[in-house]
């Protein structure tokens, strides 16, 4: 059920991502386009890796694996609610 929770929020992880990088940010403006790129594939890179090592940690019944993905998805989710509602 865990590593399930986790593949759900893992979804939701990369669809905050990719809407953070579409969105029109000044910050995101302010960067060169090679960087973007990099920084878009970099970012997606990580987002895969702690989805793995949390669904991994939840499957071999770690509880902790699966806390602290969750922990992890509340502050990504909160950061992109900042930064696509202006708030930053």
């Amino acid at each position: 059920m865990a590593v399930a929770v986790i593949f759900v929020l893992g979804i939701v992880n990369f669809a905050l991502n990719r809407a953070v990088m579409a969105s029109n940010h000044p910050l995101l403006r302010q960067m060169p386009p090679l960087l973007k790129t990099m920084n878009q594939r970099f970012s997606l890179l990580i987002e895969f890796l702690m989805l793995v090592a949390g669904m991994l940690l939840a499957a071999h019944g770690w509880a902790w694996g699966a806390i602290g993905y969750g922990l992890y998805s509340m502050m990504n989710g909160f950061s992109a609610w900042m930064i696509l509602s202006g708030r930053v």
